[in-house]
Parts: C-alpha cells; structure tokens; sequence
C-alpha cells in the first residue's frame, strides 16, 4: 500500500522504457500520439504525467482539470472535442481556455501543437468518446479510497465540500463510462518509482518485456 509519507515516486527506468515505445508507435490523432493517463482524483496521475513528458523530450500535457468546471465535472467532453481534437487531427494547433477552479471562470487561451507524443492527464481521459483517438490509454492502479483520501489531504479543509461532491460525481462517471477496461497499460507507485504492466485491455508487443519495474514493486 502506498504510504502517506513516502517520497513521490521517481521517474526511473520504466518510465524512459515507456516514453520510448510510446514514440514508435503509429499516430492516432492525425499527426499525434495521444496518450491518456487516467485514474481516481488523487491516484498520482499529474506526477506519472510530468515525469513521462519529461522522458518524452518536453512532450505537451493537457490537463483535464483545465478543462473541466464546477457546471460541468464531466460534461466536457463535447468542448475537448471542438477545441482540442478536431485541430489536432488536421494537424493543427489546438487552443482551449483553463478554468480556474477558485476565481470559477475560464481564462486566458492556451496553445496545445500537435507535437509526436501529447499527455491527457485526468479524470476521464479514458472516456469512451476519447478512445478511438488514443494511441494507448495507462490507468494508474491506486485503488479509489486510498486515492481520495490521499486527494483530500493533499486540497485540505479549504475544498472539503467539494470533495463531498466529486466522489459521487466521479463514482457516477466510471459506472456509466468505465476507463479500467480499456487501458493497455496499469500504472503502479512505490516509494522506488514506477512499475508498467499490462492491463484488461492490454497491448503491449508480444515481443517486448511485459513488466518494467524501477526498484522493488510495490505492495498492493
């Protein structure tokens, strides 16, 4: 089990392994490698995020906490669509607006190229109407309750009430919208880093290693 007051989880040698196949595969959103990287709010998902576009040379990570607002938790997926997707897959610069969560309103627009490899990174980012244009889809392996209460600690009393709100939002999402099923890859954390395994879904090449580990694995 993942413990409180353990260290974040170093990059390692599983994540260069990764950054490296992910690289060759085929596009998947016109010129675009996109990779989702999905899980419980509080599972690590923005951390493994950074440390895999950092192995990917700087590779752009979209956030989904920028595209999602209080109105709409879930409901986004329209937006992400039209703003994000669609010039992606003409190969064109895809521009969308951040919320910000304490102001609750949408700021300036920021620009997402479609560089070779690029990271979405949240809650959903497995979602059924994203999957046709992911290159491969990574679920982080924590389970929920452990992953909400680390969520909890980590946005203290200030978004107490929110976090009232979002465990039965997010319990809706994945009952009716599932990601688990469809990740290639499962993504557990230890103290040591990262260890990438296959997953319900999964389809890592049959000629290459299924498990990379950095350090010993972690207790589960």
């Amino acid at each position: 089990m993942y413990l409180a007051h353990m260290p974040p989880p170093r990059p390692g040698i599983a994540i260069h392994t990764l950054a490296a196949r992910l690289r060759d595969l085929p596009p998947s959103c016109g010129p675009v490698r996109l990779v989702g990287v999905d899980g419980h709010a509080g599972s690590g998902k923005s951390t493994f995020a950074g440390h895999l576009a950092a192995a990917l040379g700087g590779a752009p990570v979209l956030h989904l906490d920028d595209i999602a607002s209080h109105e709409e938790l879930f409901a986004w997926d329209g937006r992400l669509l039209t703003e994000v997707i669609e010039p992606l897959t003409r190969g064109a610069t895809a521009s969308y607006s951040p919320y910000d969560w304490r102001a609750r309103r949408f700021g300036p627009a920021r620009a997402l190229p479609p560089a070779p490899v690029v990271l979405v990174e949240g809650v959903g980012a497995g979602r059924r109407a994203l999957r046709p244009h992911l290159a491969r889809l990574l679920w982080m392996e924590v389970p929920r309750e452990e992953s909400w209460a680390r969520g909890r600690a980590r946005d203290g009393e200030e978004q107490r009430e929110f976090w009232a709100g979002w465990v039965e939002a997010e319990r809706r999402h994945f009952t009716e919208d599932p990601s688990r099923p469809f990740a290639d890859l499962l993504v557990r954390q230890s103290a040591q880093g990262y260890e990438v395994l296959t997953a319900p879904a999964g389809t890592l090449d049959t000629d290459q290693s299924v498990t990379h580990r950095d350090g010993p694995p972690a207790m589960w």
